[in-house]
């Protein structure tokens, strides 16, 4: 069995701030426990296809090479350690290093910006000069192998390339090397306030002559925002997109049809005339490419009509997801009920119930218990989403017409404020129904005077005594005159076993802030990750009414409008 030792350390007299970083990345191994490289690169993990983010080789480098890491590559490999550590502050102790990291940059430009003297064995001013761009595309490639993992990291060279005795070629080498990460560090950080331009900087830096395999190596892995060293960097996130995993689908799609050509973006501008730079912003903004553009490449590659028929399918899906985000931004932030309910159809029906206000203001939705495939209706959320609200508006709004409701409210809910309004015929507040109670509640029903059991919090009463009595109104409730309206968190209804099962039949109901990408199974349509919303916006939701439309609505509040 192998026994943890600490690494070598480089020689870094010669550059303190360095050596500093480095002494403190070998203090926080050690209070980690002196993992193996392999330990630390397991500990970071894979990417979703499975390669590894920062490969053992990589790691070691970062350790033990005598020159400054990739800034994206401690950012892995700092809270892994830091982790393993226990340290207090995790978060602290990041910015420590990312402090003394900045340090040993300034350090690094610094002594790079000294021209090191002309020697003998130095070449001319135009070899130099031709030797910067290979030096660049060499020192980016390092990190690229180093990083993603998948490209194995071997020598680079043959048989003659030079020794480390060769301390005068060395020297020049790192000289190109760190002169032109001084030029990008100063270039991104005249530009760092401008998020915008700074991307369209790093666009250039990764499709520029010598660099076109690395851009293509980061875009391969990770088809997203630009990064400064090939893997995910906080600094240059921007907000994902409404529509990321249909934008997904769509890209991969594409990248199946580039790669198999071996296109660059350089090509791809060429070959359908849409500029390189659209299709940089297109990736790196996780932003929708135009519908002519597709259409050009379909062309350009020579798709089969299933093929450009598919890319045409998911590109309206994107855009249709990106709408209803749209839809949503408009949304009136504040109604009152009495201002929503004067927008109602006077012509509805008794068990017609108000869930919510369309995105232009003016236009109220709800579904109507009287038909549909199952006489119920689903309102999900999380806490503080304003699912309680929404179930008073319905409850209102029933009551309003003179349709009587039995209330349930095993937590302490708004919905209990309502047991004494006229036509309230009961009001559960217990975690459990008995059977023959509800049977009682439910006696009066009629297909001419109707009965609605709204409830709130119901996950808990899945297993309540009456519930072969709500399934049953569930099945037979039309021919009866009843219905149910049953709101709850959405993860504990989609794991629900008895009873609540069955609500699913309905195929509609109202989200709101809906926290994952399958909730929409509550409501019998299927959604994707342009539904979540984080943080949680009260009275913000989604609305289906079982015709297969998604619709952005805001729950009108129970008092006069601000």
């Amino acid at each position: 069995m192998a026994v943890a030792q600490p690494w070598k350390r480089p020689d870094l007299v010669a550059q303190p701030s360095l050596k500093k970083l480095n002494d403190e990345l070998h203090d926080l191994r050690l209070d980690a426990g002196l993992p193996s490289a392999r330990t630390i690169r397991d500990r970071i993990g894979q990417d979703a296809q499975g390669y590894w983010i920062v490969s053992h080789q990589a790691v070691l480098d970062a350790f033990q090479k005598p020159e400054l890491p990739p800034w994206g590559r401690l950012e892995m490999i700092v809270p892994a350690l830091t982790k393993a550590a226990r340290r207090n502050d995790a978060d602290s102790e990041f910015d420590r290093i990312k402090d003394l990291w900045k340090q040993a940059v300034k350090e690094t430009i610094t002594q790079a910006s000294v021209r090191p003297p002309k020697d003998s064995t130095e070449p001319s001013s135009d070899d130099d000069a031709r030797s910067v761009p290979k030096a660049f595309e060499d020192l980016w490639m390092q990190d690229i192998e180093g990083t993603n993992g998948k490209t194995a990291q071997v020598p680079r060279g043959g048989p003659d390339t030079p020794t480390s005795s060769d301390h005068t070629a060395a020297a020049q080498f790192n000289y190109a090397e760190e002169s032109l990460k001084g030029l990008i560090i100063n270039a991104a950080q005249a530009l760092w306030n401008d998020k915008d331009a700074l991307r369209v900087f790093l666009g250039v830096v990764r499709r520029s002559k010598g660099f076109a395999n690395m851009a293509n190596a980061i875009e391969e892995q990770r088809p997203a925002n630009a990064t400064f060293y090939g893997v995910k960097s906080r600094e240059f996130e921007v907000e994902p997109s409404p529509a990321r995993s249909e934008l997904v689908r769509l890209r991969n799609v594409l990248d199946e049809h580039r790669l198999k050509w071996k296109w660059s973006f350089t090509n791809m501008e060429e070959r359908t005339g849409v500029s390189a730079d659209a299709w940089i912003h297109w990736y790196t903004h996780d932003d929708l490419p135009t519908r002519e553009a597709l259409v050009a490449f379909s062309h350009a590659a020579h798709l089969m009509p299933q093929d450009h028929i598919l890319l045409l399918g998911l590109w309206d899906a994107s855009h249709d997801a990106l709408e209803r985000q749209k839809r949503s931004d408009a949304m009136p932030s504040r109604i009152s009920f009495d201002e929503a309910w004067a927008m109602r159809d006077q012509a509805a029906s008794m068990l017609w119930a108000l869930a919510g206000v369309g995105d232009d203001g003016l236009t109220v939705y709800g579904p109507d218990l009287a038909c549909g495939t199952a006489p119920a209706f689903v309102v999900a959320g999380p806490a503080s989403s304003g699912r309680s609200t929404a179930l008073v508006n319905i409850s209102r709004s029933l009551l309003e017409v003179g349709t009587r409701v039995v209330l349930a409210a095993p937590r302490p809910s708004p919905l209990r404020e309502l047991a004494d309004r006229d036509g309230v015929v009961a009001c559960f507040a217990e975690g459990n129904i008995g059977h023959d109670e509800l049977k009682e509640a439910l006696s009066v029903a009629s297909s001419e005077e109707p009965v609605v059991v709204v409830m709130d919090d119901a996950e808990i009463l899945d297993k309540c005594d009456a519930r072969r009595l709500l399934s049953d109104v569930l099945q037979h409730g039309f021919d009866k005159g009843m219905a149910l309206v049953l709101g709850g968190n959405e993860n504990e209804l989609q794991s629900s076993l008895y009873w609540l099962h069955g609500v699913w039949r309905a195929h509609r109901g109202l989200l709101l802030s809906p926290q994952t990408r399958n909730a929409g199974d509550l409501i019998g349509l299927k959604t994707g990750d342009s539904i979540i919303s984080s943080p949680v916006i009260p009275g913000r939701g989604w609305l289906h009414l079982g015709d297969g439309r998604l619709l952005a609505v805001t729950v009108p509040h129970a008092g006069p409008a601000r």
